[in-house]
């Protein structure tokens, strides 16, 4: 028998929004790792604090939930530690671009082999409607009644011009894209980032999904994802439109494959030494 749907169940009622788009993401996770044959036990979801980090508890798989921005960090020491596991980040664009954002890029860098899955509705949806590091700029919202006085990131010119190994974008409502997306993402071996256009249908009126499916584009089937500078020239343009697919990959070790060479792996198998452990306590007491 191999991975079905049902494995991935765990019955838990998702706490979301009628209509989010956390539920199309969630789905397509799900119909990914079973694409893939993942069995849920090889499977680990690092989450920090949110409306999109709570997607790990609404599957039957290895969860971790951490500090709100350090989800990132957090997936990082899970695989180095089990580099057997496929391991995955869930977080919003809060925490991973605000209060991670350090996390975000030093990942970038590194190359880890993880995955980030941003799911980017523009708000903090959570803690009700406050604006977020990608909320346009002028956007009103709960601490800025006047309109909000800086510019937006940008993350995937962000991911690019540091030479993030994969940078692709994706839309719930194109399911099999995004299921196709999230399976490439996993397979990369290296950093993938994949930002998700998310609706949030009670926080952003404006942002809906009429709004994306209107302004959003599939690249060209011959597009070319490892030139960069087209790649950059694609996410900075001005016109307001979302391109959707691979948008720049590039091949480089990992940084897990740099640093584990040579060592006998899964490095939590080998143990630790309760004496050496006290010693290294005792260090920093």
């Amino acid at each position: 028998m191999g991975v079905t749907l049902d494995d991935y169940n765990n019955n838990v009622e998702p706490a979301w929004c009628p209509g989010c788009g956390n539920f199309g993401i969630l789905n397509a996770v799900k119909k990914a790792l079973v694409e893939l044959e993942l069995p849920p036990e090889k499977v680990l979801i690092c989450s920090g604090i949110g409306q999109a980090p709570k997607l790990p508890h609404y599957l039957r798989v290895n969860a971790f939930d951490g500090l709100h921005g350090r989800e990132v960090a957090s997936a990082s020491a899970a695989k180095l530690a089990a580099d057997d596991l496929t391991v995955l980040v869930h977080a919003g664009d809060g925490g991973a671009y605000g209060e991670g954002g350090n996390h975000f890029v030093s990942a970038i860098r590194r190359n880890i082999n993880i995955t980030l899955v941003v799911h980017d509705n523009r708000v903090y949806g959570l803690t009700k409607g406050q604006a977020s590091p990608t909320t346009e700029e002028g956007t009103k919202a709960k601490l800025q009644p006047h309109g909000l006085a800086i510019r937006p990131l940008n993350p995937l010119a962000l991911a690019i011009s540091q030479g993030g190994s994969f940078v692709a974008q994706g839309f719930p409502a194109k399911m099999d894209q995004l299921v196709g997306l999230i399976k490439a993402a996993v397979e990369h071996q290296g950093f993938s980032f994949l930002n998700i256009l998310q609706p949030c249908v009670s926080w952003d009126k404006v942002h809906t999904y009429q709004y994306y499916q209107e302004r959003s584009y599939d690249l060209a089937e011959d597009w070319d994802p490892a030139d960069q500078t087209k790649a950059l020239e694609l996410v900075l343009a001005p016109d307001g439109r979302f391109p959707l697919g691979i948008i720049y990959t590039n091949q480089r070790p990992s940084y897990d494959q740099i640093v584990l060479k040579g060592v006998e792996r899964p490095l939590r198998d080998r143990g630790v030494d309760p004496q050496k452990a006290a010693r290294l306590f005792d260090r920093f007491r």
